[in-house]
């Protein structure tokens, strides 16, 4: 019988084959959806995120435990949607126009999907009206990302675009140039200085 710690280990360790085996076998076993999804890929993401924050590994070693959570995602998936799983919310993530960078942004779409959240992934060079779209669409975060300092100040633009359709989706904002004191002034939810810290505001943005 296949356990779930072990399907968390082979997932921090990057072994994509494997995780995807333990299970599509945790799954055979009659083992829930959910509790596969919670207790084995969210539990192995969630010391990924922490180790990841202490400095403890770097990003190819996430990128590598993501595309090992992702195999498993992909077996588990159809699973959760059968059994009627709720995700804990919806994350529409996107690089802002004029920026085309993406790997902070793929970053903190993998680990929120690696903490059970549903993922839009709006891509790079994205305008304000996709981002408003997004939240009519029922994202419950809006991630706003930039690695220049001339493309972060259309966050602004983002955010008051929303406001205007009247949007309650909460706006986290990330990137190199970025601080907290530049989302206190335009007016977002949050600021993430990476992207174990973006799923933790997340979370608590949603609980509130």
């Amino acid at each position: 019988m296949v356990s779930l710690n072990a399907i968390s280990e082979a997932l921090q360790k990057g072994k994509a084959d494997d995780v995807k085996n333990m299970v599509t076998q945790a799954l055979e076993e009659k083992v829930a959806a959910k509790k596969v999804l919670e207790e084995g890929l969210i539990a192995g993401m969630d010391i990924i995120g922490g180790r990841f924050k202490r400095n403890e590994i770097y990003i190819p070693e996430v990128l590598i435990a993501a595309r090992a959570m992702n195999a498993g995602m992909s077996v588990l998936e159809p699973m959760l949607v059968k059994a009627g799983v709720k995700m804990i919310g919806k994350l529409a993530i996107g690089t802002v126009k004029g920026d085309l960078h993406d790997i902070g942004k793929n970053l903190v779409a993998m680990m929120y999907k690696g903490a059970g959240f549903t993922v839009m992934d709006l891509g790079v060079d994205v305008p304000a009206d996709k981002y408003v779209k997004a939240a009519t669409d029922g994202a419950d975060i809006i991630g706003l990302s930039a690695l220049l300092t001339t493309t972060m100040v259309g966050m602004k633009g983002v955010i008051e675009s929303l406001k205007e359709k009247g949007a309650k989706t909460k706006v986290i904002i990330g990137g190199a140039p970025l601080t907290q004191n530049y989302a206190d002034e335009i007016g977002a939810s949050g600021y993430a200085a990476d992207a174990a810290s973006a799923v933790e505001i997340g979370k608590k943005l949603l609980a509130k």
